[in-house]
This record gives C-alpha cells, structure tokens and sequence, in this order.
C-alpha cells in the first residue's frame, strides 16, 4: 500500500489508500505506540488532502479515524469528544452507513460492565437502524450478533437468541463462512435456558466451522468450552473433560491468562463433583499463582468456587468468608452485576447447609422466579430438591411432598428419554462428518496412488514391450478388467445386503434400548411415588414401631430405585457400578440421619459391573446392615465409625464386609433363633447371590459376604 502511495498521481485514490493503510494500523493486535504513531501521520495527510479536494466523505472518515486513534491510545475523553463531532458531521451531510458506524465506535467506548449495557444497547440500536437503511448488510449482522452478546451477559436469553439468530441469517445469506462465533453464543445462551440439546447443537456446528475456518485463536479455546460444560450439566463427565482438556490447550498456546483461569476453573468444578475437593481446592490456587489477572469480577468467580466448595464440606468458618465477600461485592441478594442467577443457587445451599431456614426460604422463592424466567428447568429441579430437603427437616411434609414432585417433574423435563436420543444423536452425526471427511481424504489419496501406479505402469511397458507385447497386454488386461468388474458388481450387491441387514438390526436394537430405558424409568418413577406416600402416611402416624417399618420401607425401595435410575440413564442396560451404587446409598443414608447421628462413614470400593440379579440383594444387604449399625450400634448419640469395603479377593470371587465400633451383638445372641427381620433379610439375600454370610462380634459387629460373580455378563468393563 505504501509503494501504491507513493505511485498515485490520483489525489482521491491517493487519499483512499491513506485513510485504509492508517485504519490498518489501528486495527492491528495490540497498542503499540509506533503502530498508532504511523496510523496518525496517515491520517493527517488524508486529512489535508481531502480538505483541499473538498470531498465531504472522506473528512468524516479522517475525523472518525482520529477518533479511533484516541480510544486506541487510552484517551477515551478526547475520543469521545472526536467521535460525538464526527457522528454530527456524518448526520449533516445525511451519509447514513458512516453515522452508523460512528454509533457503533461510540458504543465500544463504554465497558462491558452492567451499568454500561442500556447506553450500548441504544447506541448499537442506532447503528443497526442506519445499516439496515444504508443496506449495508454484513455490518446489520455484526452489530446483531454484539446485540445478542451484551443480552446473553444481562441474562436474558430470549432477547439474546433473537438477535443471534438474526445475525446467523443474515451471514447465510451473503454466504459468509466464518460463524463459529455466532454459533459459539448461540450455545452459551441455550445453555442458559438449560436447553442442552440446543446448545449442544450449536457447540458442535461451532467446532466444525472453526476447524474448516482452521480457526485457532481463543475463540476455539470458548468453543470447546462451553462444548464440555454441556456435557457437564448432562453428567457425561469424561466427554466435559475431554473438551476442557482441549480448550485449556489452546488457552495456553495463546498466552491468555484469562482464559485458562476459566478452563482451569470449570475443571476444578468437575473435580468438586468427583469430591476430589482437595484437589479442587488446591488447582484453583495454583491457576491463581500461576496465570495471574487483574480482574475483580473474576476473583469473585474464583471465590464463588471456594465458597461452594467448603459449603459442600460443611467447613462454614471458612465458607462464611467467602461468603461475606460475595455479599459485599453482589449485595445480599446477589442483584449487582448481573450474577444473580449462579450466585442464588449457592446461596440457597448454604443457607441450607447452616440450617438459616428463613434467609434460605427467601432467596430459594427470589431464585425459582428468575430460573423460571429463564427457562432454566435444571436449576429449578436443583432448588426444589433443596426446599424438599429443608421442608422435610422441619417436618413440613405437605410441602415437602409438593416440592419433591416439582424436582421430579422439572428434572425429568431436563433429562427425558427423547432428549436424550436426540442429544446422542448429533454426537453421532458429528462424529459420523467426522468420519466421512476422512474417508474421503483417505479416498481422495488412493486415486493419486493409482494414477502414479497407472503411470509408472505405462513408462515401464513403452520401454520394454513391443507393439505385439502391447497387443496383448491390452487384452489381458480388458479381459481382467471384465472379471474384476463382475466381481465388483457381485461384491456391491452383497454390501448393499449386508448393510441393509444391518440397519434393520440397528433399528430393532436401538428400539429395544430405549424401550428398556423407558421401563427402568417408569420402576424407579413408581418406586419414588411409593416413597412419597409411605413419607404422607408417616406423617399420621404416631406409633414409633409403625413410623420404623414404614422407614425401613423407603429405604428398601430407594436402594432398588437407584438401580432403575442408573440403568435408563446410562448407554449400559444390564449392569450396574457397584461403587457408585454402594456410594449413592450410604450417601442417602447418611442424609436421613444427619441431624440425629454423630456417625463418621469410610468408604473403599473396587470399580467391578455387576448384573442386576445380583446388584439387587447386594444393595438391599448394604442398606439392611447400616440401616442396622446407624441405629443401634451407638446408642445416647454417640461417636462412631463404620467402614464398608467391597474387593476382589479371588478370580471372579467378591467379598462385601461392613464393620464398626459400636456395642455389638449381645452375649447370648443365636443367629438360629433370631427373629431380627433384618438379619433374616440379609442371610436370605446372600443364598440368593449363591454367597456365604459370616458375623463376628469383636470390638464392634462385622458383617463378611462372600460371593461369586455372574462371569455370563458383559466383560468389556
């Protein structure tokens, strides 16, 4: 450009050239002060020279750049200043697309912070309206799509879509290709909603644009993302983490410390959900030591995360710290800022957690407004459980009730069979493009390879062979190429047989999964209804034998209920993770007597399958023997531990051995004669696992089942 410059004789053209070189040099990563410097000796001749010519348009865009020039400097006051003069002009000589552009640079004058959004807002409204009419249309689906970023940061969706949605048609329109950051909003605001196929669908469209785009600046890095943090709110946590891991990556080869403090927290959050909260709690520190910012707003997210942390680990002398900070920066109700949202949901829970039941009650109602507005059933679901919880706790059992049927409803609004179908569908189908692009690259490198064959063929046959030779080879090879063919066409007829045969076997398994899943869903759905209404009748009840059997009951149902749940949520239908099971009951019964029991749980569980027929009794004998231990192993409320080991001591061999250090059995106690229903429970579940049950009253009660596996199911695991 400078050489063309330096050529022009043409002082129009001449001036153009100066006023675009000058706007590339603003326009380029970075202040740096000789790139500015140049831009303004640029612009000052432009500047002059079309003064002299009188051309009006060329002014503006000299008075507009001088204006860019002060905001990239960091005078933002003289910007300002320059930018309001240069819109006027603009507006005098009725030149429409240049005063939207000096709307839309005044509103990049104004930080993303909330009490800046209704000032861009209008100012980009402005630009919109003048684009529109000016039919400058790729400037209309920018602005639109920073329209939709600022109402995805005010939280609210709704708007947000509107204006991505109509930024991407638009861009389609003049068949424009870079849209993975239109995409990329589009996800996170679905997310939003908690409308995960949605988001998930938009995530991946913004994977594969960047990765045909070879886009791999920071953008990729949000991409990924917010990919893994749908996966995340799915529970399908090595996916959540596979994405993250990549987006950290990328975050690190660009040098952006914001950026991998993000990625690095999200990976903290699944590592909270692991109850890894040491190490949580230890990442989130050494991110912080490492890639350091200066950045408020995102201390307090990091804060956030602690806060959350030491909640869930009933540490309160420290989560109230954080706890005061949050309130302090967010207010009580967490309305500054525009977090209202993903702070209220900690609050409710820690609220919960320290039995503040009123300040609890109050920010759950503020909570389930907003989430409601928003579309948010997830985080709906999630505080209902909550209010369940606290309700129950105060012996609130209408309500309660009420409330448990709301999580149930809203949660499996979240995560339906369908939904899931159709999330697990475009994880194929993006898989599958995936999949055919290297087929065809794959294809695509096999023709190269036979025309270099067929030529080298050719070379080697003109320097060697006759015209006899020639003669018949030709025929040699017309004939082979006849047999080849035939047998081609055999062959493809055979494919296309094989392949519809295993379509149709596809069909009638998918069928058969889902119509699985849907009965393992409706058990557990019937199971939890049984629950609630043994939990209705307790509450008329007043005989204390009564008020245990019913209790005993639920127990028994929600351990066979979590099987149910686990089965038509997972890809696996016939077995289950016995230490997540093992996990997820105690955990249950740990919550039922948290408030009456001083009863320290150690869990040591091997990662072993097994089928249902044998997930069932075993889990009934884990229940039956806490159940048992919690009850009666420390009496006056007492101190005490109780251990739960599940190993593999032998091939295909398994041994179940619950212990404590309670008062034990009595001197006199006979396994025989025992009328315990308990005990008789759990000895009949162990001949149905084909097992042996030993008790031993040493320092404590140790309860030892021995069994061996069901060698006939799946052995992939």
């Amino acid at each position: 450009m400078r050489k063309q410059i330096s050529a022009s004789k043409n002082t129009a053209q001449k001036t153009t050239l100066l006023l675009r070189l000058s706007d590339y040099y603003i326009s380029k990563k970075g202040e740096l002060r000789n790139d500015l410097d140049s831009a303004e000796i640029l612009n000052k001749e432009a500047g002059l020279l079309s003064r002299k010519t009188g051309d009006r348009l060329n002014i503006g865009k000299s008075m507009l750049l001088d204006a860019k020039i002060d905001k990239e400097r960091g005078n933002k006051t003289a910007s300002f200043s320059k930018m309001k003069i240069a819109v006027s002009y603009f507006e005098k000589n009725k030149m429409t697309r240049q005063t939207g552009e000096g709307y839309e640079e005044l509103s990049f004058l104004y930080d993303n912070e909330p009490q800046n959004f209704e000032t861009k807002i209008k100012l980009k409204e402005k630009a919109l309206l003048l684009y529109k009419n000016s039919g400058a249309k790729l400037k209309q689906a920018s602005v639109s799509k920073d329209l939709g970023e600022i109402y995805n940061m005010m939280e609210n969706p709704d708007k947000a879509i509107e204006f991505l949605k109509q930024s991407l048609a638009i861009y389609n329109s003049l068949k424009f290709k870079d849209l993975q950051g239109v995409y990329n909003l589009l996800s996170q605001v679905y997310i939003q909603k908690a409308d995960y196929e949605e988001a998930l669908k938009y995530g991946l469209l913004a994977e594969k644009t960047a990765v045909e785009v070879k886009d791999n600046s920071l953008q990729l890095s949000s991409i990924y993302s917010n990919i893994g943090m749908v996966y995340y709110y799915l529970r399908q946590n090595d996916d959540a983490m596979k994405y993250w891991e990549k987006s950290l990556t990328i975050a690190k080869k660009n040098n952006d410390n914001g950026y991998i403090r993000t990625v690095a927290n999200n990976i903290s959050t699944m590592l909270i959900r692991q109850r890894k909260f040491e190490e949580a709690i230890a990442m989130i520190k050494e991110y912080k030591s490492r890639y350091p910012i200066a950045d408020q707003e995102f201390e307090m997210t990091e804060n956030y995360i602690l806060f959350s942390t030491y909640t869930i680990l009933k540490q309160f002398k420290n989560a109230e710290i954080y706890y005061k900070k949050l309130v302090s920066y967010y207010g009580e109700n967490a309305e500054k800022n525009n977090k209202q949202i993903s702070l209220l949901r900690g609050f409710v829970f820690y609220h919960y957690q320290t039995k503040n039941y009123n300040a609890m009650y109050r920010e759950a109602r503020l909570f389930d407004s907003i989430a409601k507005k928003n579309g948010n059933d997830m985080l709906r679901s999630e505080n209902h459980l909550i209010w369940f919880k606290a309700d129950s706790s105060q012996g609130k059992y209408l309500d309660a009730i009420e409330h448990y049927q709301l999580y149930k409803k809203l949660s499996d609004s979240v995560f339906n069979g369908e939904k899931s179908k159709q999330i697990n569908s475009l994880k194929i189908q993006f898989d599958t493009d995936q999949k055919d692009k290297n087929i065809e690259l794959l294809t695509q490198k096999g023709k190269l390879k036979d025309i270099q064959i067929a030529n080298d063929t050719f070379i080697k046959y003109v320097f060697i062979g006759s015209i006899l030779a020639l003669i018949i080879f030709a025929a040699l090879l017309y004939n082979r190429s006849r047999l080849k063919s035939n047998a081609n066409k055999t062959l493809e007829l055979k494919r296309k047989q094989i392949d519809e045969q295993n379509e149709q076997l596809k069909k009638l398994l998918s069928e058969k999964e889902w119509l699985l899943k849907e009965i393992h869903h409706r058990v557990k759905n019937n199971l939890q209804i049984v629950i609630s209404l043994l939990n209705t009748q307790s509450a008329y009840l007043e005989n204390e034998d009564a008020l245990m059997a019913i209790q005993n009951s639920q127990h028994r149902m929600h351990a066979m209920s979590l099987i149910h749940q686990k089965l038509y949520q997972s890809d696996n239908l016939s077995t289950i993770d016995i230490s997540w099971y093992i996990y997820e009951l105690i955990s249950y019964i740990k919550e039922c007597y948290s408030a009456e029991k001083m009863i320290h749980f150690s869990i040591d569980t091997e990662k072993v399958f097994l089928d249902v027929s044998q997930a069932v009794p075993l889990g009934l004998i884990v229940n039956e023997a806490v159940n048992n231990t919690v009850k009666y192993a420390f009496p006056d409320n007492v101190k005490g531990e109780v251990t739960v080991s599940f190993k593999n001591t032998e091939r295909d061999f398994y041994e179940l051995v619950i212990s404590d250090n309670g008062v034990g059995l009595p001197e006199n106690f006979n396994m025989d004669e025992t009328e315990s229903l308990g005990m008789n429970l759990m000895r009949g579940l162990t001949d149905q696992l084909d097992g042996t049950f030993l008790l031993e009253n040493k320092n404590g009660l140790k309860i030892t089942i021995t069994f061996r596996k069901n060698i006939a199911i799946d052995t992939s695991h």
